[in-house]
């Protein structure tokens, strides 16, 4: 009887590991990765630890809007930067129903002017009476961006208006900006560019934000990551993990820094990962 019991109850086991093969093989997961500092940087620390426990992340390519649609479509199963609740209103408000968004890894983010501290400018305000001395790209008075059809340079072509400046905002990417910046941080010339906390630039150079008192940057935001819808029991164990995930300024910073060193994505979080298991375990 006891023979029978045993091999009736195998039996049950074998079935029921065959009535969730889905759920109990899946391991390969796609994570859509947008071309700026800190959504590289987490991207690539977070496939490197997955693959320590056994999951393998595809970090694939996308720009703003189709990480949200892709997403929204189940084309892709991770999201890891939405900037809520202000910045992102727009594209949540038109993708975000399809959409999971879940605890926030990184909390008051900032954004808008930028220059370095030994420019004698403290406020957009101010910036208006300086103008003619901060050229760029051939420019008589000009403002350095990134990517066009991104929230900052919609708010700063408010701040144009606003502020009535009259200077060009030139259409750029982050590479390109951060380029511009570098040169004329080693020249010590003036320089007024576009942007954001968190960002590697702030520990690398001693920089300060242009007093924005009409509030057209909009204030703070939290960064929370976001999934496809059905990710969490899929990947409940992924899912744990990621809502526990918290850094702050200090370690999102090194983190980015460590990687624009490093030249190479991957192996920056590598090694920034060697220094800080604690932190990461």
């Amino acid at each position: 009887m006891g023979n029978i019991v045993s091999v009736f109850t195998s039996a049950i086991m074998v079935l029921c590991l065959f009535a969730h093969p889905v759920h109990a093989q899946k391991r390969n997961m796609t994570i859509g990765m947008t071309n700026w500092a800190e959504n590289i940087a987490v991207a690539n620390l977070w496939k490197i630890l997955l693959a320590e426990h056994g999951y393998q992340a595809e970090l694939r390519t996308v720009d703003r809007v189709l990480a949200f649609s892709g997403l929204a479509r189940g084309d892709i199963d991770l999201g890891l930067e939405t900037w809520l609740p202000k910045t992102d209103k727009a594209v949540m408000d038109r993708f975000g129903k399809s959409i999971e968004v879940h605890d926030s890894w990184y909390k008051g983010t900032r954004q808008g002017l930028v220059v370095p501290s030994y420019v004698p400018v403290n406020s957009i305000r101010e910036l208006s009476e300086h103008e003619a001395e901060f050229p760029a790209a051939g420019e008589k008075a000009a403002i350095v961006g990134i990517d066009p059809g991104s929230s900052l340079m919609q708010m700063a072509e408010k701040v144009l208006k606003t502020y009535d400046l009259d200077m060009k905002l030139i259409n750029s990417s982050e590479t390109g900006m951060m380029s511009a910046l570098a040169r004329a941080y080693r020249d010590r010339a003036p320089i007024v560019v576009t942007l954001w906390s968190p960002h590697w630039a702030f520990a690398e150079y001693d920089l300060k934000y242009l007093e924005d008192t009409e509030d057209d940057f909009g204030g703070s935001d939290d960064i929370h990551f976001m999934s496809r819808s059905g990710f969490g029991k899929d990947f409940p164990e992924v899912l744990s993990w990621m809502n526990a995930w918290d850094m702050t300024d200090g370690e999102l910073g090194s983190l980015m820094l460590t990687i624009e060193r490093a030249g190479n994505a991957e192996a920056g979080a590598r090694q920034w990962l060697t220094e800080n298991r604690s932190l990461a375990d």
